[in-house]
């Protein structure tokens, strides 16, 4: 048996020896002094000792590893990337023809969310300039995932709409009475066609006039169109198709609010919702029960092709968006500190509070859209998802710093808008690379700390939003398919309507 008094007892021994000699008053009132000294230090270093036991009882006395990210200079986190000069152009050239008055008539039947729409609309646009037809202004999808039954006008100012395009295309809110039950030519227009694709079309006016569009998204094709035509899409997209009067307010409203706040800020487009996860099968971290929550979800949508799914083939490929957790880890990881407030631009998140939680113990300032207006100011928009949706767009138009979880059409419209305006900062994530680092973490190969910060920073250090020509299509793909792979025009309107202050 160990005995833990030993040292006490050597220590009196040995001040016993020492008082036992013959020593001088000063030697010993220095000694007692020394004694005296040590003894409170020691009462002080033991009740320290007790006090933090007392307020953390279940603290282990072997270290804790905490996350050790770097420290990043504010620039770095929140100024924009250069610009090098570029701006917006979207005036027609002088070859550019000017709109002619039409007696025949494209009428179109929009699909898909909000932005899906707003694409979809302006493609349109420029169909109905090629086929010198008069648009009508466009249904809006009634019938997809949001069911929402706002009309044009509820989520766009239709005046405006007319009156900045009536240099480019004729457009009248419907079609003239005497035409409403006359026979159409119902058309599902070939996605990502050229030019030449619709003057061939233009062959049914001989016994048409009017043209039906069942569908409106990725009507053009991405590259390889007249500079003119494509100019003519970013002047629909980027001027014309402005929000309505409400939504415009409301949306300045939110956005001087969190000025206010914080004067800077993030807006998180958190794509983890419901409708997303199950279109792309991605069911790491949730439970058995969401998970054929989902999978029943997407056998029942008709007009979703791919039914069976491959969960953990979709995350390894980069496929699935991030989950809160991952935003967060990944936020920290880039510099961004706990006090960063973040604008979370999304419908319900999937899991609700329980999932956002795990962001939120990164970073306690996270704020919704119902945080900043009254129930009041969203009476109004509380049962029309789109107009809703357009709630957030603007909010991540203003942001200091964009970053959406997932490459959605929301994130695809609101990253080239931000190109469009000046190159604003938008970090996108990647995704492929970003898992295998997340995973690491899970298994160990991987700590959050300095080295950890620096391979995400590095990682990313490319994808902040600076100015480059739009992708082509993937190597090694042929035919049709090749322009599926293609970066979004409306992703990346450069060079076309992004030039330097120099060109004509």
């Amino acid at each position: 048996m160990v005995n833990h008094r030993g040292p006490s007892l050597m220590r009196i021994a040995s001040t016993s020896k020492f008082l036992s000699r013959k020593q001088s008053p000063r030697t010993i009132a220095l000694y007692v002094v020394f004694l005296f000294t040590f003894s409170i230090f020691v009462f002080v270093f033991n009740a320290g000792n007790i006090v933090e036991d007392q307020h953390n009882p279940n603290v282990s006395h072997e270290s804790q590893p905490q996350p050790q990210f770097l420290q990043i200079a504010d620039e770095e986190l929140w100024d924009a990337p250069s610009g090098h000069g570029l701006r917006p152009c979207v005036k027609p050239t002088s070859r550019y023809k000017a709109a002619q008055g039409s007696n025949r008539y494209l009428t179109v039947k929009s699909n898909g969310g909000l932005n899906q729409m707003r694409t979809g609309i302006s493609d349109m646009v420029a169909v109905a300039h090629i086929m010198n037809a008069t648009l009508v202004i466009p249904q809006l999808d009634k019938r997809s995932f949001w069911q929402d039954s706002s009309v044009f006008s509820d989520i766009f100012d239709e005046l405006h709409f007319i009156k900045t395009l009536q240099g480019d295309v004729k457009i009248v809110r419907e079609l003239p009475k005497q035409l409403e039950l006359v026979p159409r030519a119902r058309k599902h227009f070939t996605s990502w066609s050229s030019i030449g694709y619709y003057k061939e079309m233009m062959q049914l006016w001989n016994n048409h006039r009017i043209i039906h569009v069942v569908k409106s998204d990725s009507r053009l094709a991405n590259n390889d169109l007249p500079l003119d035509i494509q100019r003519l899409r970013c002047r629909a997209l980027y001027h014309a198709l402005r929000f309505s009067p409400p939504i415009e307010s409301l949306g300045k409203k939110l956005v001087d609010h969190l000025r206010m706040q914080s004067g800077r800020y993030i807006a998180l487009h958190l794509r983890y919702e419901k409708d997303m996860l199950a279109f792309t099968g991605c069911t790491y971290g949730l439970t058995d029960a969401e998970s054929e929550e989902l999978r029943i979800m997407r056998e029942n949508t008709k007009h979703w092709k791919v039914k069976d799914i491959n969960s953990t083939e979709q995350r390894i490929g980069g496929f699935c968006p991030l989950t809160p957790k991952e935003m967060g880890i990944f936020l920290q990881a880039i510099g961004y500190p706990p006090s960063t407030l973040i604008y979370v631009a999304s419908g319900e998140i999937y899991g609700g509070d329980a999932r956002l939680s795990e962001l939120r113990s990164c970073f306690p300032n996270l704020v919704f859209k119902e945080k900043l207006a009254t129930k009041e100011e969203l009476k109004a928009f509380a049962q029309h998802p789109s107009q809703s949706a357009a709630l957030d767009y603007i909010v991540s138009i203003e942001s200091d710093v964009f970053v959406p979880s997932y490459s959605g059409n929301m994130a695809r419209a609101v990253e080239g808008h931000r190109r469009f305006l000046g190159h604003r900062k938008t970090i996108t994530p990647d995704r492929k690379g970003l898992v295998r680092l997340f995973d690491e973490l899970e298994n160990g190969q991987q700590r959050e700390t300095s080295s950890f910060s620096d391979l995400v920073r590095q990682m990313h250090k490319n994808r902040q939003g600076a100015p480059r020509k739009r992708k082509g299509a993937s190597p090694g793909i042929k035919g049709k398919e090749r322009f599926r792979t293609e970066e979004s025009f409306y992703e990346n309107p450069y060079p076309e309507c992004i030039c330097s202050s120099k060109a004509v």
